[in-house]
Formats: structure tokens, C-alpha cells, sequence
């Protein structure tokens, strides 16, 4: 694996930042968030500086129920082949569930759920990987992710689980120490461990990221500075080996570039930490030789039961997320309710991200009326679609008065809802007609 350096995530409202900072060996970018046609002009300014840049992808769920949908996995071969990627990370997380093999409604988990650390689990996992290996031009690397929930009858410990998965698949490893550090605080789960534990040779780069504690949950927000328990299970890897890459990740709340320029240095003073205790005499104890080896699906052998199982008790546990379903048997509810609230509220927050309109139109109740449609309405066709059903639910409810807010909100809805039935075309002119008129004033 080609060494990358220090590198942080590229994103619209930094570009400028990131194009000035110095130091920076690469970025990554939400492979979803960039058309292969029309990439960003920073970006091509940075790959013209010979910044490698790196597409990391969200969507695909491969720790899902279902094979990899072939679609996403060409989109996501264009974006590898636009950037000249030498590397594809994505995440070892479900994101959706139900359909077919459950006889229930497809729903959208809208975020990064984790998957049970069985064999079961494991075997469907690595199908996938392999079929999003054979499909990608260049080396895949999957993240381990952070999570508030525990499964009930897990078989494995987290590092058991990923070593079990590159030694079967031979996939790269993207490790967030940030998540170890959130798993730790929410799961009980030592990051120590896990880092022992893990093959540290196939380590492809390393994301580092901050968060926030309430009510003794940790947030994985990448929305705050990174605390010092993450910097010190950065500085943990690093003693055991020298990480090929390092990414510092920042989505929102972003900072002054002075501020992500300090830490950045604080990522660079931890992995000299880590580097100066290399070679140091340390008893390390790793459990993956002790723990019985995960069990190999036999060349041949069908994982369709398997995929059944695990379809069965996704779609049981996202419903009970996202459809307010019971609390499936061995989880703790009240954790459901905090992952169920977390949500409902990233939902929300990406929906006035698409539809930026609708904060506006509806000021400071935008929030609240919008977790209140969440509740009973699970996301099954997308965030656009989203916005579009959440504007609807308002103007079919008495949720929201009539007054300015409700007609503008109309408007809004008919301009953007698709075909228009004859009888309202009228309408439609005339409002459009009326904007024309207000941005030339």
C-alpha cells in the first residue's frame, strides 16, 4: 500500500481552506456528493498539485441482507476512474432493510447502522465484499463504524470480527479511532483490544474525527475539535505500526483554518508519540489466535439462508428505529430510543440540507414539525422524496395553520412535486410568474 501522509476530508464549505493548508499529502471526498462530469474545480486543482484524492462511499451498504446493487457499484468505478483514485473505502454498516425476502416495505436507515458480529453476519459480508471487489477498479478498504447499540448473541469481539474479514477476503482496512473510542464509551468495548487484535497489516489509512458526550452516550458527530481519549488511541496504533495514511474528519460546524491547522498538528504529535514507543518492549496479548476461527462459507456453498436470517432481524431492528415497531427481543430499548432520536434528527438535518427552503419557510418550528412527521413516516425513497412527502404530510395535516407559512410551503411543494394536474397548471404559472417578478426587483 502506497504511503498517503496527512490528509483531511475535502468538503464544499472548507474548499478554499484545504486548497491554502500546508501539509496536506491527500483528501477524501463523500463519493456520493461529486459528479464524475463535473467535479468540483478545487478538487482539479488539487489533483493538478498532485494531491491524491480518494472517494469514500456511504451508500452502498455491504453489511446489508442483499447483494450490492450493480448500479451503485459502477457509479461508485466512475468516481474512482474521474478522481484517478489509487484507492475505494466504504463502511462495514447495513443501511437499509426489509423488501422481498421479509415481505415488508423496503426502509432507509439514513445512516450508518452496525451489523452483527456473527457468522452469519460475517459470511453474507464477505459475499459482498467480494462482488464489490470483483466490480471496482482499484483496491477496496472497508471502515469500521461507530455505533450506540449493541446486538444481543454476538459471536465474535470487534477485532475478531475484521481480521476474520480481511484473512477471508483479503479487503483493506480503513480504522476510525474515533469510533473505537465511541464504541468504547457506549459498548464497554476496549479500543485497546481491538487494536490488538486487528491485522494491523492490512491497515490502508486511518480517520480521526471528534465528537461529544451526553447523558454518557458518545455522538460521533465529526462536528467538534478531537477530544484527547481519541488522540490517545490514535497514538496506541501508532506505537503497534506505522499507519500508511491519516484523514482528520470535519462534516459540519466547520471551524476557523487556523483551528484545523492545530489539529492536525495535535494528529501529527500523537502519531510521533505512538512512533517513539515502537519497538518498545510492550505486552500486547491478542485474543484473534485464542477466539475458535470464524467459520468459512465452503467454495459453492449458498449463503441465502444465511442472508435470510440476517434480512429478518435487520429489518426487525430498523423498524423498531424508524417505524416505531416493538423493541426486538435482547436489545435494550432505551439505547434504541437514543440511536431512534439520533435518527430521526441527522434525517432532518440532511432534509433542510436538500430542501434548504423549508427551515426558511417554516422558521423555528422547522425542527419539531419535521421529528413529528419522522415518527410515523420511515424514509423509503430518499431524502429529496423526503422534503417532498414532508411538505405534503403538512399540507394535508392541520399541523400547520393557515397563514403566509402554509401558502408559501404550497407553492413551494407544487413548483418541485413533479407532474402538475391540469387544474393546478394555472397555479403553478402564476407562482412561478412571481418569482421571476421578485428576482429582478
Amino acid at each position: 500500500m502506497e504511503r498517503l501522509g496527512t490528509g483531511i476530508g475535502w468538503r464544499p464549505e472548507i474548499a478554499d481552506a484545504v486548497e491554502r493548508m500546508p501539509g496536506i499529502d491527500w483528501v477524501e471526498v463523500v463519493a456520493e456528493n461529486v459528479c464524475p462530469g463535473h467535479l468540483p474545480e478545487s478538487l482539479g486543482r488539487l489533483r493538478e498539485r498532485g494531491v491524491t484524492v480518494i472517494p469514500h462511499g456511504v451508500s452502498l451498504g455491504l453489511g446489508g441482507a442483499e447483494r450490492p446493487d450493480a448500479g451503485c457499484l459502477a457509479a461508485l468505478a466512475e468516481r474512482v476512474e474521474a478522481l484517478g483514485a489509487p484507492l475505494v473505502t466504504e463502511h462495514i454498516a447495513f443501511v437499509r432493510a426489509g423488501g422481498t425476502r421479509t415481505a415488508s416495505p423496503l426502509l432507509e436507515a439514513g445512516h450508518l447502522l452496525p451489523v452483527p458480529r456473527t457468522r452469519d453476519a460475517l459470511d453474507v459480508l464477505c459475499e459482498n465484499i467480494r462482488i464489490a471487489q470483483d466490480a471496482l477498479p482499484v483496491p477496496l478498504a472497508v471502515e469500521n463504524i461507530a455505533a450506540l447499540i449493541s446486538w444481543p448473541g454476538e459471536e465474535m469481539t470487534e477485532g475478531q470480527f475484521l481480521y476474520e474479514l480481511a484473512d477471508r477476503t483479503g479487503v483493506r482496512l480503513l480504522v476510525d479511532v474515533a469510533n473505537l473510542h465511541t464504541n468504547h464509551v457506549n459498548r464497554g468495548e476496549d479500543p485497546a483490544k481491538a487494536l490488538a487484535e486487528l491485522p494491523l497489516e492490512a491497515i490502508a489509512y486511518v480517520h480521526v474525527a471528534g465528537g461529544f458526550e451526553r447523558d454518557g452516550v458518545w455522538h460521533d458527530s465529526h462536528a467538534h475539535p478531537v477530544p484527547e481519549p481519541v488522540l490517545g488511541v490514535l497514538a496506541d496504533l501508532a506505537s503497534r505500526v506505522s499507519p500508511p495514511g491519516v484523514l482528520l474528519e470535519r462534516d459540519e460546524n466547520f471551524p476557523e483554518p487556523a483551528e484545523l491547522q492545530r489539529e492536525l498538528e495535535a494528529i501529527r504529535g500523537a502519531l510521533e508519540k505512538g512512533a517513539a514507543e515502537r519497538g518498545a518492549a510492550r505486552a500486547t496479548a491478542s485474543a484473534a489466535g485464542d477466539a475458535e476461527p470464524a467459520r468459512a462459507t465452503r467454495p459453492g456453498e449458498s449463503t441465502e439462508p444465511a442472508r435470510q436470517r440476517l434480512a429478518l432481524a435487520q429489518t426487525a431492528l430498523l423498524s423498531a428505529l424508524v417505524a416505531g415497531t416493538p423493541v426486538p427481543e435482547g436489545f435494550d430499548g432505551v439505547r434504541l430510543g437514543v440511536q431512534a432520536r439520533a435518527l430521526a434528527g441527522k434525517r432532518a438535518d440532511v432534509v433542510a440540507k436538500i430542501a434548504s427552503e423549508l427551515p426558511v419557510i417554516l422558521g423555528e418550528r422547522y425542527r419539531g414539525l419535521f421529528l413529528a412527521y419522522a415518527h410515523g413516516h420511515p424514509l423509503t425513497g430518499g431524502y429529496r422524496r423526503d422534503a417532498l412527502d414532508f411538505a405534503e404530510h403538512l399540507l394535508r395535516s392541520e399541523a400547520l395553520a393557515e397563514g403566509p407559512a402554509r401558502r408559501e410551503l404550497r407553492a413551494w411543494w407544487l413548483e418541485r412535486s413533479g407532474p402538475v394536474p391540469p387544474s393546478r397548471r394555472p397555479v403553478v404559472r402564476a407562482v412561478r410568474a412571481a418569482r421571476r417578478v421578485l428576482a429582478h426587483r
